[in-house]
């Protein structure tokens, strides 16, 4: 089955944003986690506090920054989703944030990546 560009680029980007945020300090706990309720990209911690952080990656800005994708009601259902995975693994956290990465594709073929902590 061949591959989508749109799903390779969205693959690459979040490998890019695990690397990145693995060199940030953070530790994955999960990827692509799924319930009824939705899906979170990458579940991590930093420090003592659990990041439920969505990606977005684009081939480029032409619609906008891939961080504008994520609005309010995302945030929200972010947040809802954070706290099911905390119950589904039966663990606690000092707290909880919502992180977005938002990577732009280089013609060099890397990414740009900008990295927003504690959007909701």
């Amino acid at each position: 089955m061949v591959m989508r560009a749109k799903d390779a680029l969205g693959r690459e980007g979040e490998q890019a944003a695990v690397d990145y945020l693995v060199g940030c300090g953070f530790r994955i706990l999960d990827r692509n986690w799924r319930c009824n309720g939705g899906e979170l990209d990458i579940v991590a911690v930093d420090r003592h506090v659990l990041v439920a952080c969505e990606v977005k990656s684009r081939s480029g800005n032409r619609y906008g920054s891939p961080l504008d994708a994520v609005g309010k009601a995302k945030q929200t259902r972010l947040r809802r989703l954070a706290v099911a995975w905390i119950n589904a693994h039966g663990v606690r956290f000092d707290a909880i944030r919502i992180d977005v990465v938002g990577l732009v594709r280089e013609g060099s073929g890397g990414f740009t990546i900008e990295h927003i902590r504690g959007v909701g």
